[in-house]
């Protein structure tokens, strides 16, 4: 496999490829790559150099001829070609015509594509998986590469060749779900939707009842919460039964909901302000003040005059626009009126003055920056409006959260969202006195720190941590062993408070290393250091699924089987499809077969209630709470929860062997 890169991600996902699915990965990097990043480094770093230093010793194992593969590489070795762009001639090199994969992860969309057409040429069948920040070019992207593949070999791809994915996607709705107050986990596919929440003990030390599964135990009492190792006390994934029983003291991870929830709301409706927020609260007041004064003179010239009250709301306005005869030969009452609704007319026209100007000026500055309310509380300060930055302000204003954003760049990339959703954003430097505090940081429920300077992520917290001791604070660090460091510190520091860390690469990279070997990841979620996958999975061909109960089929610390759907992939609209979907959060939708897993189409949601070991599907393509005694059939696709090393040994390297064979 190969892997191309010039940031983390890359690193990461070769270290990931190496270690967990024992994958032959050449990693292509540029020349200068070491020297730009950070100094601060760390595991996923120091992996891809241990992967170097590994490729001598497996040349002396060559040499010896023990350990060599098909192609004379031995099974699970690295090497590292430094290369300052994708040539053809670079990926001719590093074998691309006789790879089974090939990871684009370049920051840069026009590089990966470049590259990607390239490869395509090269290699008609290889597996592409592209880094790609813009959504609806990587789903035109993903359909062009596909095609060119099935016309240059003449017959279709049993599998599909090219998978989208966006780091950005991958990781947001994580650092979302880590910030929120209720620590709501959400998976969300174009449709598909899990939750998970977590669940605190309940008096007795037992785990809290409820859910439709348990995902994750959490860390025990006086358990070190910043490790990734699980011990006896550290976080234990997908628990068997005897294990929740037994487990005292510890809170729990539990999949609350499996359901269609329908598209992804869409990113709002453009520059064009609701018609509540044209007007001030002051002259909406006026307003309504004057109206009032309307129907009380109406209603006061019905008593004097006797007059029908529509004829006398009639002659209130003519009186009030001044276009009414003069009541000279009318009654004293009918005359008191008539100036008083003159009088009214000449304070109507200031009113109606100050209600054009101001909408002018809210249609004018709609597409200017707002600026946080004075009164403005419980809301969420994010910092950064990078590729990050967006689409977790994307998923908090999709979660109707309030936010305001930090940006010291006016041209920042999220800048065009944060317009566009009317979201408050303060310009500056966060790490500059009084920028924090007109974020109103001070009245803040959380604060996420997504810029893409590690130290300006930790100042921030630390700037704000001295403003709002108990204030709830979520990082993005670039390094996740520098992430661990920094989340033990600040417990430490402030033990009442919650504080999260994460790193971006140690949350996507395992949905990039999933799409190399061949499935789709449908989402991801940190559980404390870990990160728990969810995966979509064809039964036939997996012994440890086809032919057993969904009960014998369940794998503690590795796999569980949570929902599937019945119907064959071509049988009219039910069937969930049988392509790859573009990404864990977006993709295209599809009606039956030849759907896209990353769009679940006009699926439909059905409890299991069939009996004798059946899933009644009432007619729906998704089943979900299902019994322990269904029986899995090869043509069933389900949807399973996975620890990374389970989900390498569930799949493994079948597909690939299969190929070769």
């Amino acid at each position: 496999m190969v892997v191309c890169g010039d940031d983390g991600l890359a690193h990461r996902l070769a270290a990931e490829l190496r270690g967990v699915y024992g994958e032959q990965v050449t990693l292509v990097v540029p020349p200068s790559e070491r020297e730009v990043r950070p100094p601060v480094v760390g595991r996923a770093r120091a992996a891809s150099a241990a992967l170097l230093d590994r490729v001598v010793s497996a040349a002396v194992s060559r040499a010896a001829g023990n350990g060599t593969a098909g192609n004379g590489a031995p099974v699970g070795s690295a090497r590292v070609v430094e290369a300052t762009e994708v040539t053809e001639a670079v990926l001719a090199d590093v074998g691309v015509e006789r790879a089974a994969a090939l990871a684009l992860v370049f920051e840069d969309d026009e590089t990966n594509i470049r590259a990607a057409l390239t490869a395509r040429r090269l290699n008609p069948r290889l597996r592409l998986v592209l880094r790609l920040y813009n959504r609806r070019l990587g789903q035109h992207i993903e359909a062009l590469l596909d095609q060119a593949a099935a016309l240059a070999t003449g017959d279709g791809v049993s599998d599909a060749s090219t998978v989208v994915l966006s780091d950005a996607d991958t990781a947001a709705p994580a650092l979302v779900a880590t910030a929120l107050v209720g620590t709501s986990k959400v998976v969300q596919t174009d449709g598909l939707l899990l939750r998970a929440v977590e669940r605190q003990p309940g008096g007795d030390g037992r785990v809290a009842a409820g859910g439709l599964a348990t995902l994750a135990l959490l860390s025990g009492p006086g358990n070190d919460a910043g490790s990734s190792e699980s011990g006896e006390q550290g976080p234990l994934l997908l628990p068997d039964e005897a294990a929740v029983r037994e487990a005292r003291g510890r809170g729990a991870v539990v999949l609350e909901q499996v359901s269609y929830s329908g598209p992804s709301m869409s990113g709002g409706r453009g520059v064009v302000p609701a018609f509540g927020s044209l007007f001030s609260r002051r002259l909406r007041w006026s307003l309504a003040g004057l109206v009032g004064c309307v129907f009380a003179l109406a209603g006061a010239l019905t008593v004097a005059t006797g007059d029908h009250p529509l004829h006398a709301t009639y002659e209130t306005l003519l009186d009030l626009f001044a276009i009414n005869e003069p009541a000279l030969q009318e009654s004293t009452g009918r005359q008191v009126l008539q100036l008083l609704s003159g009088l009214l007319g000449l304070l109507l026209l200031p009113v109606l003055l100050a209600a054009v100007l101001e909408a002018l000026g809210t249609f004018r500055s709609a597409s200017a920056l707002r600026k946080p309310p004075r009164g403005l509380s419980g809301h969420v300060v994010l910092l950064g409006l990078g590729k990050i930055g967006t689409r977790v302000l994307t998923r908090l204003r999709e979660l109707h959260v309030p936010v305001v954003c930090v940006e010291a760049d006016p041209e920042a990339r999220g800048m065009a969202t944060a317009r566009r959703l009317r979201v408050p954003v303060v310009l500056g430097d966060v790490t500059q006195e009084g920028v924090l505090e007109a974020a109103k940081v001070h009245r803040a429920d959380a604060l996420l720190a997504v810029t893409s300077a590690d130290t300006t992520n930790l100042e921030a917290v630390l700037a704000a941590r001295s403003v709002r001791p108990d204030l709830r604070v979520v990082l993005r660090l670039y390094d996740d062993d520098f992430a661990t460091a920094v989340y033990r510190t600040l417990r430490a520091a402030h033990p009442s408070a919650s504080t999260r860390s994460r790193s971006v690469t140690h949350l996507a990279a395992p949905a990039f290393a999933g799409a190399m070997v061949g499935r789709q990841i449908l989402g991801a979620i940190p559980v404390e250091r870990r990160v728990l996958l969810f995966a979509a999975v064809e039964v036939g061909g997996h012994p440890q699924l086809e032919g057993r109960t969904v009960g014998e089929a369940f794998r503690a610390g590795a796999w569980r089987v949570l929902a599937l759907d019945t119907a064959v992939g071509g049988a009219g609209g039910s069937g969930l499809g049988s392509g790859s979907g573009s990404g864990p959060v977006s993709g295209a939708g599809s009606d039956g077969g030849g759907g896209d897993w990353g769009g679940w189409g006009s699926v439909g949601i059905g409890r299991a209630g069939g009996s004798g070991g059946s899933a009644g599907t009432g007619g729906s393509g998704l089943v979900w709470d299902l019994p322990d005694t269904y029986v899995l059939r090869g043509e069933d696709r389900v949807v399973l929860a996975a620890t990374r090393r389970g989900l390498a040994e569930l799949l493994g390297r079948r597909r690939w062997e299969s190929a070769g064979a």
